[in-house]
């Protein structure tokens, strides 16, 4: 019996001694979201094609730097090409200045009617004093009086003709313009050019390929600025604004914190994932670095120094720690991160805790 009860004892020692304490710590603790994602490069575009067709000519390779305009690629366009030819012989042919004689002619027309006109019309009216006189016959009045009605119809015509020949060549100036432009428009849909200043990542086609509207050609981005794209659970983007801090890592500078700040909130949620997509960008970035890089960072929410902390798993019910003599107090928490949070109230920096049993 005296053996039972010297064995009882001891296991219960042992138990006391293996059981975890500690007293709260006076540190700073930041309260984050968790996020991974990729960098990109800042205006990163993917580069495809307007019409599909067979590549005539790749003018860049990867890694090359090119200016808003560069001409990365040509697409076979033929018969584009000839459209276009022969939109230029119209517009040529059709142009106002072109067809000048031509006005000019029908002007000349004009003052030969306005001419014959006034003839017509003296005549007419010495015709008519003589009748009035009773000199000469009525025939010769009539036709003098007939003659006149048709100069002047005809000089109205001829101001009438002009009129019309000058909005016919108006309009098919304007036309052949038009369609020239419309030639134009479509002729540069065979080459593809770059809309920023950049680098060429990626080309993914060669000469003699063939490209469709769907297909990437090459991917194309900024030489020196990137942006960080992170997806955050839904559960926590309520937390993010724009302005906060990121701390990040990459396995590229691995033992490295690099700083950067939230940027942008996209606002539509990825309903397979249930993320939403932010973007930050680097306030001292790492001196080289590339698209599709991976990284992992924490969206710091707030800070605090000074703060009073135990760690997680010493709280019991969210509100409750356990004291080393086996008395429960109450505490009111803060701030926490995945391993410690903020005691506010319930205890101090001088009490000691145990760790509560599963």
């Amino acid at each position: 019996m005296v053996k039972m009860i010297i064995f009882i004892a001891l296991v219960f020692c042992s138990c006391n001694s293996t059981e975890e304490k500690i007293k709260p710590t006076i540190a700073s603790i930041s309260e984050s979201v968790y996020a991974s994602g990729i960098i990109k490069s800042k205006n990163q575009y993917e580069v495809h094609a307007t019409v599909n067709g067979t590549i005539d000519n790749i003018n860049v390779s990867e890694g090359d730097t090119v200016s808003v305009g560069s001409l990365i690629l040509s697409i076979s366009n033929t018969t584009q090409r000839l459209n276009k030819e022969n939109a230029e012989l119209n517009e040529e042919f059709s142009d106002a200045k072109a067809n000048a004689g031509k006005l000019n002619e029908a002007n000349l027309l004009i003052e030969l009617a306005k001419n014959k006109m006034n003839f017509d019309s003296a005549l007419y009216f010495r015709q008519k004093n003589l009748w009035q006189q009773h000199i000469g016959s009525k025939l010769d009045l009539e036709q003098r009086e007939f003659a006149y009605a048709n100069s002047k119809k005809d000089y109205f015509s001829s101001m009438l003709k002009y009129t019309d020949l000058k909005k016919q060549i108006d309009f098919t100036s304007a036309q052949s313009k038009k369609n020239l432009l419309v030639s134009t428009n479509l002729e540069n849909d065979y080459t593809i050019k770059s809309e920023i200043n950049g680098i060429v990542y990626s080309l993914n086609k060669s000469k003699g390929d063939f490209v469709n509207v769907q297909t990437p050609i090459a991917i194309i981005g900024d030489a020196h600025d990137f942006i960080l794209e992170m997806e955050v659970d839904e559960s926590d983007i309520l937390k993010i604004k724009k302005g906060l801090p990121v701390l990040v890592t990459l396995d590229s500078y691995k033992g490295k914190v690099f700083e950067a700040k939230v940027t942008k909130i996209n606002p539509l949620m990825n309903e397979r994932t249930q993320t939403f997509m932010i973007e930050a960008e680097f306030i001292n970035p790492p001196e080289v670095l590339y698209p599709n890089i991976t990284f992992e960072a924490n969206i710091i929410l707030q800070s605090k120094n000074n703060a009073l902390l135990i760690p997680r798993n010493f709280l019991l019910n969210d509100s409750t720690v356990l004291k080393a003599n086996g008395d429960k107090a109450i505490v009111k928490t803060g701030l926490k991160d995945y391993q410690q949070i903020e005691i506010i109230s319930g205890v101090t920096s001088g009490d000691e805790l145990k760790k509560p049993t599963d």
